[in-house]
């Protein structure tokens, strides 16, 4: 019997995003793929069907998308991130590909509504803060830009945790968030790579002398794909997100089984398929250093073997690779990719050194997020060979041949060398991946203006000598789609009724807002969009934590992970001044404020979590306290995520970008905020400078030191000044004496030692200049014309923080590639 070719493709007729196609769909995927009759049907059951109802109609354009890149052997964008923090998929899937109102439409058809069932959907567990949003924004641009871009990364099946407070402080709970499936992920059983660790290298020499490096005995795991869809925004481009799960190499031991134990039975397992459980396990022991060093290893082993697969089935010479393939390093967590793709080409592909060399060097980029020093990524030597013992073998002969390069440059400046090796060799030796992660990739670029220039002039400087030109800027953006368009629809219809529906995908648009902020009658109602949003959020605080809040009073927001250089303390520091004002003068006339605070502090960061008890402490007694009289609220929203921040973001004020200048590389929160009309007071830090020069020094509330005034201020000694601020001494008196924790007095002499016995992220520095900036905030807040003029003209100048605009970027200087036609 002949066997018959198997057809490369089907001609099929796309499904039909009108409402009766949809209601249809809407029926069948209920039927056949929840296996549920609507008169037993659950509001989860309806939003699974909605969820594979919506899927279908991304993955018709999936598939053209995909053969289209084939088609025209595209250049492919690999972005390799330890997160992905997409959030919630159903709105944004329906709105990207066009037919929100139409699903809307054909669920009221069916008695159901679209809000209540898209709070069903948790929020995909796949990153924590900023560098995982950041990488979800930039797959939604190259989707909506057309560039073939992929998101590589790890398919957790914990996130990092679920936050709750209890008695104040901050509780970790397991974040499983597949607990009821993901509808929008494709499992790629057949999709199968073995990633390998520990083991030894046994060297050996061929016929012609040619030294081979053999990696043997080693434990194996297997990396599975699952594939989500990625849409763009109008155009039909589907992009894909592929991340990995780790699969035992065999379920389990039937001798043990029979044998009758059960545990050691599925050992090996359980062993293996814990390296994608947890969203970064708790580095402060050596089984979780182990763990995250292995994640880290994964995922790129994976992705890289991954890429050569598809690389190999259409191409036969390995030096077109960086012609055909750009992949970028979202921070150190990836960068042991680069000896990877050195193993992977000499050891398994044949090539000699150089060649493979000058091939990884030419396809890898890094993207770099933080100057603190203490910050960069390092791995002690013995841990790094145990797991990866030919990597390490790799990272030498890399390192030995850079040193050799920097010893040419400057002859006889051992003192350079030492600076710029890869291995540390003070104290404890370990690998400095941000210097491989430097000398392995061509570009390396910071992610706002001043962050670059720092990465020059501080942390990088001994590489930006020797490679003038290598390290370049791309400032941070964030998608409008999801951040102003889907966040906030009132503010989107208004924006869209006076100035066309372009601007979601050609943020410039909002300029043509400018002279509107002249406008009275546009003022008042975008004055009503803001307060409607703010009495949203008033109306979940209330259901949700309990507290009452006034729409009416000015919502001061704060919502980023917590951490002593972002300052929250700072921020507690002012609330408990305006406190005291408010119960020293109870008739004073000041402008009522409610403080919102939201983020989480990583488990083993003690300070940071103490500085969330000291927020929730403060609120009881602010709070409570009948003298206050609604002049000021105190609310701190546990477990902030994409979700919580699209409840909040829309409802703000005033943002808090109040970092200690040189500290935060960009901020994109400060973006999102100032694009839904809340005015920011910040230091000249990250992005808030650009950020001023867009919207106006006139329409941004600047203070503090500068990061050159930090610097000299590092050189001196513990800041006694404070002692003559009358009112900072009564809050840090307030800390020191048990006033909001008399049941344990002592409880934030830790902080106060913090602040005077170092004041290593100069609060008490900032403190008067923050203090007096607020009020020039009060005086602007009292008049609402005023200052709603400014926060539109906050929206109208947000243009250049579009993502789309940095992808463009990237795809210009970086990555050597143009968008496709379809």
């Amino acid at each position: 019997m002949s066997k018959q070719k198997k057809p490369d493709h089907f001609d099929y007729q796309r499904l039909g995003i009108d409402e009766p196609s949809i209601r249809h769909s809407l029926a069948n995927r209920l039927t056949y793929t929840v296996g549920k009759d609507p008169a037993t049907a659950t509001d989860r059951d309806w939003f699974l069907a909605l969820a594979h109802a919506v899927r279908d109609r991304m993955v018709d354009r999936w598939m053209e998308t995909m053969r289209s890149y084939y088609r025209e052997d595209a250049k492919r964008i690999y972005y390799f991130s330890l997160e992905f923090l997409i959030g919630r998929m159903l709105v944004n899937s329906m709105s990207n590909v066009g037919f929100y109102e139409e699903c809307r439409e054909a669920l009221e058809d069916l008695g159901l509504d679209i809000d209540e069932l898209k709070e069903i959907e948790s929020d995909a567990a796949l990153g924590n803060g900023g560098l995982g949003r950041l990488a979800a924004c930039f797959l939604d641009s190259m989707a909506t830009l057309g560039i073939p871009g992929y998101g590589c990364g790890i398919r957790y099946e914990y996130g990092m945790f679920n936050q709750r407070i209890e008695n104040g402080c901050q509780i970790e709970h397991p974040d499983n968030w597949l607990r009821y499936g993901n509808p929008w992920e494709f499992a790629r059983p057949e999709v199968l790579y073995p990633v390998k660790f520990f083991g030894r290298v046994m060297d050996y020499a061929d016929e012609t002398g040619r030294i081979h490096h053999h990696w043997i005995e080693a434990e194996e795991v297997m990396a599975m794909a699952y594939d989500t869809p990625i849409p763009g925004y109008g155009n039909d481009v589907v992009n894909n997100m592929r991340l990995w799960a780790a699969k035992a190499t065999r379920d389990f031991d039937l001798r043990y089984f029979n044998e009758g134990n059960y545990i050691k039975a599925v050992e090996e397992k359980d062993d293996s398929e814990n390296l994608s459980k947890v969203l970064y396990p708790d580095d402060t022991t050596l089984m979780g250093r182990e763990l995250r060093l292995k994640q880290q290893y994964f995922f790129v082993s994976a992705s890289l073997q991954d890429i050569l697969r598809r690389f190999c089935s259409h191409h036969d010479d390995f030096a077109g690779l960086p012609e055909k393939v750009a992949i970028q390093l979202n921070d150190t967590h990836p960068s042991v990719a680069i000896p990877e793709l050195m193993r992977l080409l000499m050891d398994v592909h044949g090539l000699e050194w150089d060649p493979a060399w000058n091939i990884t060097r030419n396809t890898f980029s890094y993207t770099n997020h933080t100057l603190m020093p203490e910050a960069l990524e390092t791995w002690p030597l013995p841990l790094f060979e145990r797991i990866l013992p030919r990597h390490l073998q790799i990272i030498y002969e890399i390192n030995h041949r850079f040193l050799r390069e920097v010893m040419h440059h400057s002859p006889g400046d051992n003192e350079l060398v030492r600076r710029m090796s890869i291995i540390d060799e003070i104290g404890e030796r370990h690998v400095r991946m941000a210097h491989l992660a430097i000398v392995g990739s061509h570009k390396v670029n910071g992610v706002a203006r001043i962050h670059t220039e720092l990465m020059k002039s501080t942390i990088f400087s001994d590489f930006n000598k020797l490679y003038p030109g290598k390290i370049v800027n791309m400032t941070n953006g964030v998608t409008p789609r999801l951040w102003l368009k889907q966040a906030n629809p009132r503010l989107a219809e208004l924006i869209s009724s006076h100035i066309g529906e372009e601007w979601p995908r050609e943020l410039e648009e909002l300029k043509k807002l400018v002279p509107l902020a002249e406008n009275a009658e546009f003022r008042k109602a975008f004055r009503e969009v803001k307060k409607a949003n703010k009495a949203r959020l008033a109306d979940l605080i209330r259901t949700r934590l309990g507290i009452e809040i006034d729409p009416n009073s000015m919502f001061d927001v704060q919502i980023k992970r917590i951490h002593e250089y972002k300052r929250q303390l700072l921020n507690v520091l002012h609330v408990i001044t305006r406190y005291n004002r408010i119960r020293h003068h109870p008739g004073i006339d000041i402008v009522p404020r409610t403080v919102i605070f939201g983020g989480k502090a990583a488990p083993g960061y003690a300070m940071a979590k103490l500085i969330i008890r000291l927020i929730n402490d403060v609120a009881d007694i602010v709070n409570n306290d009948p003298l206050v009289n609604g002049k000021l609220k105190v609310v701190f929203i546990p477990n902030y995520d994409v979700s919580t921040a699209l409840d909040i973001i829309p409802a703000a004020d005033l943002s808090e970008q109040i970092s200690t200048a040189g500290t935060e590389a960009s901020g994109t929160g400060n973006m999102k905020l100032a694009m839904n009309g809340a005015l920011t007071i910040g230091t000249l830090d990250g992005a808030n400078i650009e950020i001023g020069e867009a919207v106006g020094e006139d329409n941004i509330f600047i203070f503090g030191l500068t990061a050159e005034q930090v610097a000299e201020r590092s050189m001196q000694g513990p800041n006694q000044d404070w002692l003559e601020k009358s009112e900072l001494k009564e809050v840090l008196d307030m800390l020191g004496s048990g006033f909001f924790s008399q049941t344990e007095p002592d409880c934030y002499l830790p902080i106060i030692d913090a602040l005077t016995q170092g004041d290593h992220y100069c609060l008490l520095d900032d403190y008067s200049a923050y203090v007096d900036c607020q009020g020039r905030v009060d005086d602007l807040y009292r008049d609402q014309e005023e200052w709603s003029r400014r926060a539109i003209l906050n929206v109208a100048r947000m243009g250049r923080f579009s993502s789309d605009r940095t992808i463009r970027q990237y795809a210009e200087e970086i990555w050597g590639v143009n968008p496709l036609s379809k």
